[in-house]
């Protein structure tokens, strides 16, 4: 099933979300949904809060994108009540965009690597160190779980001159390739 992605001006992506157990009903089942949602916006990563959901989970796969020669091998998992414990190394510019604020993309500056401990779908507890691009998304997705979104490390001088494409995005005047969730309705 395709969730409509929740964009620009909803709360629940200015929310904390919370974390889950592995009591959620039918946890399998949303996490298949993720990412066949992901797979349908043409995205490499989706957070819970981006399907309405306030709970600390994201999904991501970067095997799709597997051109880059000095990049290690990609990874497609599922995190479950991640949190960043170190955020380190020379920051670089990407151009970022993001399907809860489509057709919207800016150059953001992020640290190179990411130590982040996790849950697996079994809820085994696991923790890992990512570089480079993987790094970069983890640190994007991990972000939606805590109400942030990749527009607010823009400078105050370009946030408001994306001001009024935000509040078309949130009055549901754009047109991306996939279903979105307009906010209150």
């Amino acid at each position: 099933m395709i969730y409509p992605v929740t964009v620009f001006g909803d709360p629940v992506l200015r929310k904390k979300a919370e974390p889950i157990t592995a009591e959620f009903k039918n946890l399998k089942g949303f996490i298949e949904n993720m990412y066949e949602t992901m797979y349908n916006s043409d995205g490499v990563g989706l957070a819970a809060p981006q399907v309405g959901q306030s709970i600390r989970l994201f999904v991501l796969d970067t095997t799709i994108d597997e051109e880059e020669e000095n990049e290690p091998a990609g990874i497609k998992k599922v995190f479950i009540n991640p949190e960043i414990i170190e955020i380190y190394g020379e920051e670089w510019s990407m151009n970022e965009g993001c399907l809860s604020v489509p057709e919207i993309r800016e150059e953001i500056l992020r640290p190179e690597s990411v130590i982040i401990k996790y849950q697996d779908e079994k809820f085994v507890v696991h923790q890992e160190s990512f570089s480079g691009f993987i790094a970069r998304v983890i640190q994007h997705e991990y972000d939606h779980l805590e109400g942030i979104l990749f527009v607010d490390y823009l400078k105050p001088l370009k946030k408001r001159m994306l001001k009024s494409k935000l509040t078309a995005i949130s009055k549901g005047k754009v047109i991306p390739k996939y279903k979105i969730k307009i906010p209150g309705k």
